[in-house]
Formats: C-alpha cells, sequence, structure tokens
C-alpha cells in the first residue's frame, strides 16, 4: 500500500507523450515531446534545475547497453553532444524500433538523482570502461557523461559487475 502511494502520487499522465494518430517523423515527435515538457515547466508541473534551465526530475531510472549507451544515446551517434535540446530523436538504432526519441544528456543531468541499472555478461566490459581503475585513460562512453545533480547510484547485477 506504501509503495502503491509513493508510486501513484504523481500524475504520469502528464509525463506521457501521446501524438495525435497523424503519423509523425521522429524528429516531429521529439519536438512534440520537448514541447510538452517546457509546457509542464510553464504551468509548474515540473521544476526547473536551476544549474541548467532543463526540466528537472526527482529521480531517473537509467539503463545502460552493452556498449556503454543511455537511452538512445550510442557511442556512434552525434546526438550524445547535443547541449540545447532536451529531447532528440535517431533513425538507425541497432536495436528495434529503428526510429526512436531520447532525452539528451543535459536533461538527463538535471535530475536530482540517478539510478543506473546494468545487467548481464555482455554489458561488463563497458561498466569496467566506465567504473574501472582507468576509467579516464578511454575516450568516454555515453554512460560516462550521466552526471546528475546529486546522486548517481549504480545497481549492478553479478554478470555485469565482473570485470570489476
Amino acid at each position: 500500500m506504501r509503495t502503491q502511494n509513493f508510486l501513484f502520487k504523481y500524475q504520469y499522465r502528464h509525463l506521457t507523450y501521446s501524438p495525435s494518430k497523424k503519423k509523425l517523423s521522429p524528429e516531429e515527435a521529439a519536438d512534440g515531446y520537448e514541447q510538452r515538457l517546457k509546457h509542464l515547466v510553464a504551468n509548474n508541473t515540473l521544476k526547473t534545475s536551476p544549474t541548467t534551465g532543463f526540466a528537472k526530475f526527482d529521480l531517473m531510472l537509467v539503463g545502460m547497453g552493452p556498449e556503454g549507451h543511455v537511452a538512445s544515446l550510442f557511442c556512434w551517434h552525434f546526438q550524445r553532444f547535443e547541449k540545447t535540446k532536451w529531447v532528440t530523436f535517431i533513425t538507425d538504432s541497432p536495436k528495434p524500433p529503428p526510429p526512436r526519441i531520447t532525452f539528451t544528456l543535459p536533461l538527463i543531468n538535471s535530475a536530482d538523482h540517478i539510478a543506473m541499472v546494468v545487467t548481464g555478461e555482455d554489458a561488463a566490459d563497458a561498466v569496467k570502461v566506465a567504473l574501472g581503475k582507468h576509467a579516464a585513460d578511454y575516450y568516454p562512453l555515453p554512460v560516462q557523461k550521466v552526471s546528475p545533480e546529486e546522486n548517481l547510484t549504480w545497481f549492478l547485477d553479478k554478470e555485469a559487475a565482473s570485470e570489476l
């Protein structure tokens, strides 16, 4: 009951972006989602980070992929370097569906707390690069650019942590 009360304290319908039935391009969908978030900031449903000016979330649950991507910010996409947009898009994700919209790193990093969840042996090498003793020696993976305003907590299963 406590969990249910906590989870339903917030009205999730405000955070859901549901475009019209009209088929939108990934760029149009990303722009629409960003405008929806900005509207929620303007009507004080979401707070704004005083540090970044982006929408502020209390907590984000983020996962990391086997090559170190977060959200849909892959190593080989320029979107990982986006500085001004809140939401961006890709059209060639290696996992279905190929077109996706995703939060940008500045928006992700505006969260107070981020829970980074990583599972599986296929992620062990990226975890080692991100958290190992030589983490600063490599070209940074997208996951290494995750830096919330307060706390980043990693949750690794045994397999994901196997190379540490």
